[in-house]
């Protein structure tokens, strides 16, 4: 059963009141994706100014330039959502996830309760099972209130000496606690899926979860001009049985989902809606089963800009810009099907993240394989934008 995407369970708390972008897809002489803008009077291609989003995110200034581009109408915000999701009409535009040539990157441990589970993954070699043990021990050792220690401070390098002696120093700590940030490739450029389609799980994983994050759309300069959601999704038992797995853990078909859009920084949001807002997640499966849980941007152990400046700064460049994970407090302990076996997905759950100024992300389980494979990449743009006249400009 697909998901059907609506202005309802979509759009912000307050609809079309800032300035919402992402892609579409928009049929034609010659089809193709197009940067796209929200309007109570409809959805406007904006590609005849802009050929990508990172064209658009380049300016210094991309709301107001968005308010100056009128754009093209095709399609009220109703029937672009209505036609949206893992089945749609080709004849008609469609949604897709809100970013194009950007790299996809992700930040991880940046907040405390995670962290600690990451530590737990680890000590329990990725074994779901054994957790329950682990978790105890390591939190008699460790405590659970590590995120009033400031990562990179004196304080931190005397818990870490500590740690050591007791034979409990991590690698996650090290990133957690430690003065550089992880930092990862999540997935390939264009490879995310948007709101409505499915999210892909390895089929050898038997322990995994979502990720709800809020996600910074950031350009080659390192200026943050927006944000909007994200699924992280990971699986606890490949990272957990080697860190050197975390490629195979966080990358597969269909395992990054991004939306529903961009919502670019103007007088109705700025960073700091970033840092105090909260992440919600709802997980319904076909089994009855519901979970809910939430993710509070004000408990991040490192501030967000600082993680886009550990990305992005004189040793690593970016032409294109990049979206930055920035992680989540959100670590899923409760059993799902017996007792000590922790949480895990099934096949057809339906995942909700959502925040009240970004609006909700909706995506299905599948395994990785069985989602719609990954095939328009870096490659096929340039030719459709070249067949489109888009890239004479």
């Amino acid at each position: 059963m697909s998901i059907t995407l609506t202005p309802a369970n979509t759009l912000p708390a307050d609809g079309l009141a800032g300035t919402l972008i992402g892609r579409a897809w928009v049929p034609g002489d010659i089809s193709g994706p197009s940067p796209v803008v929200l309007r109570p009077e409809g959805v406007f291609d904006l590609s005849e100014r802009f050929a990508t989003l990172t064209d658009l995110l380049e300016l210094s200034a991309p709301a107001q330039a968005v308010r100056e581009t009128p754009g093209k109408l095709i399609a009220s915000v109703e029937q672009l959502l209505a036609n949206s999701g893992s089945t749609f009409d080709s004849s008609k535009p469609y949604l897709l996830a809100p970013v194009d040539l950007q790299v996809i990157k992700a930040a991880g441990v940046t907040f405390a309760a995670s962290m600690i589970e990451r530590v737990i993954e680890e000590q329990a070699g990725g074994d779901a099972g054994k957790a329950q043990a682990v978790r105890a021990v390591v939190h008699n050792a460790i405590g659970d209130n590590l995120r009033t220690i400031k990562p990179g401070s004196e304080q931190a390098s005397r818990l870490k000496a500590l740690l050591i002696e007791q034979g409990m120093w991590s690698q996650y700590l090290e990133v957690g606690i430690g003065p550089d940030a992880e930092i990862f490739t999540k997935a390939p450029v264009l490879s995310a899926v948007g709101s409505g389609c499915e999210i892909g799980i390895h089929p050898q994983s038997q322990w995994n979860n979502p990720e709800p994050e809020v996600v910074l759309a950031v350009n080659s300069r390192g200026e943050i001009h927006g944000a909007t959601l994200g699924n992280d999704v990971n699986l606890r038992d490949f990272e957990g049985r080697s860190a050197l797995l975390l490629g195979k853990a966080k990358d597969n078909n269909a395992s990054c989902s991004l939306g529903p859009f961009i919502r670019l920084f103007d007088e109705t949001f700025s960073l700091d809606d970033v840092r105090n807002c909260v992440v919600a997640l709802e997980v319904r499966g076909k089994d009855g089963y519901v979970m809910h849980g939430s993710s509070s941007m004000d408990q991040i152990s490192r501030d967000p800009a600082d993680l886009a400046s550990q990305t992005l700064n004189a040793n690593h460049q970016y032409p294109d810009g990049f979206v930055l994970f920035l992680g989540t407090l959100f670590a899923p302990t409760e059993d799902r099907d017996h007792v000590g076996g922790g949480f895990t997905h099934k096949l057809g759950d339906e995942v909700s993240i959502s925040s009240p100024l970004f609006g909700s992300l909706h995506n299905q389980v599948t395994h990785s394989g069985d989602a719609p494979h990954w095939t328009f990449g870096v490659s096929a743009l340039l030719r459709n934008l070249s067949a489109r006249g888009l890239l004479s400009r």
